[in-house]
C-alpha cells in the first residue's frame, strides 16, 4: 500500500508526513532520527504487518515547519509535536516507532504521557543523550553563544541530488539506495540545484542536556512494552557500556542485535520488520 501525504495542526505550526490509513489496524507513529524524515521508514513498509501507520516529521525536519527564531528545538518540543499528531488523528492511544532520535524522543513521550504510549519499538537508541553535570555551564555558554551569531546562513546548493546523496553518504555509512530516499525528500528545488529542506538551526548545539543519572530514572519510569533493536556495533555517540546500562533500567524490555549500520531499518527492512512488527502489531 503506497503512503499519501499528510499534514496535520499542532502548536508548532503544521506537521507533515506520510500516512497508511488503516482503521481498526494497531495504531503506529513512527519517528525519524536527527536530520532525516518520513522517508527513513519507506523500506520497512512492505514487510511489516498491517498497521494504521503516520511517519511523522518533526518540527524542522522534511517537510514539517521551521520553528520561529525565538523558539529553540528540544526534546519536550518534539514531545508536544509527537502529542499534537495523535491527537489531530484523534488518536488516545498509540504505539512509537521510533529510529535514534526518534526512539530518544518516543521514550520521553512515554514516561511524560503513560496513558497515550502504548508500547515502544526503539531503534539503534534507548532515551536522550546525556552530558556530564560538569559540562552544564560550558554548553549553555556554547549554544546560547551560537544562536545569537547574526550571520544569514547560506544555504550549500547541489546542483543534482548525485552530490547530495554523496553528501549524505559522508554523514555515516548507509546503503547509498537508503540515502536517496532521505535526500530525495529532504531537499526542495532552488535556482541552480537543490538545498536541504530541514531548518539548518537543528545542528546548533543544545543548552541542556539529562545528566546520565537522569536518563536511567527516566527509563525506570517506563511502564508500557518496550523492544529495542540495534546493531551489534555500537555508535560512539552511544558506546556499549553505555547501551548495556541503559538495557538494565529496562529488565522486562525485549532486546533485538543484528549486524548493519545505524541505519538497519534502511538497509535491512525485512530482519528488522520481522523483529518488531508482530511486537508493533500488538498495539492496540
Amino acid at each position: 500500500m503506497t503512503p499519501s501525504g499528510a499534514v496535520l495542526p499542532s502548536a508548532c505550526g503544521p506537521l507533515a508526513g506520510l500516512r497508511i490509513a488503516r482503521p481498526g489496524a494497531p495504531r503506529v507513529i513512527a519517528l525519524h532520527g536527527w536530520l532525516d524524515n518520513a522517508a527513513s521508514f519507506l523500506p520497512l513498509l512492505p514487510f511489516l504487518p498491517p498497521l494504521d501507520l503516520l511517519l511523522l516529521e518533526l518540527p524542522g525536519h522534511g517537510h514539517s515547519a521551521h520553528l520561529p527564531p525565538a523558539a529553540e528545538y528540544g526534546m519536550v518540543t518534539y514531545v508536544h509535536a509527537l502529542l499534537d499528531a495523535a491527537d489531530a488523528l484523534c488518536w488516545d492511544r498509540f504505539a512509537v516507532l521510533g529510529h535514534s532520535m526518534g526512539a530518544a524522543v518516543a521514550c520521553m513521550a512515554a514516561v511524560a504521557a503513560p496513558d497515550r504510549v502504548d508500547r515502544l519499538a526503539l531503534v539503534e537508541t534507548i532515551g536522550p543523550l546525556s552530558a556530564t553535570a560538569g559540562a552544564t555551564a560550558t554548553r549553555l555558554h556554547e549554544a546560547v553563544a551560537a544562536a545569537r551569531v547574526r550571520r544569514p546562513r547560506v544555504l550549500r546548493v547541489f546542483p543534482d541530488l548525485e552530490l547530495a546523496v554523496r553528501a549524505r553518504l559522508q554523514a555515516g555509512p548507509m546503503a547509498p539506495a537508503s540515502a536517496r530516499l532521505l535526500v530525495e525528500r529532504g531537499t526542495r528545488p532552488v535556482e541552480g540545484g537543490h538545498v536541504w529542506r530541514s531548518d539548518p538551526r537543528l545542528t546548533l548545539p543544545s543548552a541542556q542536556r539529562m545528566t546520565e543519572d537522569q536518563v536511567q530514572a527516566l527509563l525506570r519510569a517506563l511502564e508500557c512494552p518496550v523492544h529495542v533493536l540495534h546493531a551489534r556495533q555500537a555508535q560512539p555517540y552511544f558506546p556499549e557500556d553505555q547501551r548495556q546500562a541503559r538495557l538494565a533500567m529496562l529488565p522486562a524490555a525485549r532486546v533485538s542485535v543484528i549486524d548493519g549500520s545505524h541505519h538497519l531499518h534502511m538497509d535491512r527492512p525485512d530482519v528488522v520488520a520481522a523483529a518488531l512488527g508482530r511486537f508493533l502489531a500488538a498495539s492496540r
